[in-house]
């Protein structure tokens, strides 16, 4: 079944930290403390995959926050949401501001779409620089916004913190696919502004179906 608890997790960043290296010197988090009513919870944002053979992608994007409501409205503390295109949510394949842009056959009409709307690629690359790119946002004092599921033991926090459809058949991941349950870090710039942490495990696919299990 889909993830149980979905919500968004509103807040000030205090701080991040990485990981305690392992022997080999990767870590797989970047681990951020939020500060809300209820006190001060500790958010896991995957870096890398405990599986070598399965890495992360990322992006870091910008959007509006008129782009980012309801959720950009809502007071500190963690909400729930429903896993609804109008409640807040975020699907990274079916959200206007997110999902991949098709295909325009016209060369010139291509280039004026890129030109006003850059397309916005995924990066591959090693825990190091995910980390970097997800750092690259963390602004202590920002209002942050980290979309997932909260901790069901070891106190609060949220993780899941990435996409959370599309895992392949057969994968221990398969039961939690679901459409707008994805994962996100938001934090809010001084101009109003997000800045938006998007990652995803090599393993997903980029379409699926209407219970975010992947269609070839």
């Amino acid at each position: 079944m889909p993830l149980e608890d979905y919500g968004v997790l509103s807040g000030t960043l205090h701080r991040h930290f990485r990981d305690e290296p392992d022997t080999q010197g990767r870590w797989y988090h970047v681990n951020l403390e939020v500060d809300a009513p209820e006190g001060r919870h500790r958010c896991a944002i995957d870096v890398d995959s405990k599986d070598s053979a399965t890495g992360v992608r990322w992006k870091v994007i910008t959007l509006a926050a008129s782009v980012v409501d309801p959720a950009s409205g809502l007071p500190p503390g963690f909400h729930h949401l429903a896993r609804t295109s109008g409640s807040g949510a975020v699907d990274y394949l079916r959200h206007p501001a997110l999902r991949p842009r098709t295909g325009c056959g016209i060369a010139w009409l291509r280039a004026i779409l890129d030109r006003l709307s850059p397309p916005r690629p995924w990066v591959a690359g090693d825990h190091l620089e995910a980390s970097r790119a997800l750092e690259s946002i963390l602004v202590p004092g920002r209002a942050i916004l980290v979309f997932g599921e909260p901790f069901s033991h070891g106190g609060l926090g949220v993780h899941n913190v990435h996409q959370n459809q599309g895992d392949p058949y057969g994968s221990q991941w398969w039961a939690e696919n679901g459409t707008w349950q994805d994962g996100a870090t938001m934090t809010r710039r001084d101009d109003g502004q997000y800045d938006v942490f998007l990652s995803r495990f090599s393993t997903q696919s980029d379409r699926t179906d209407g219970e975010g299990h992947p269609v070839a």
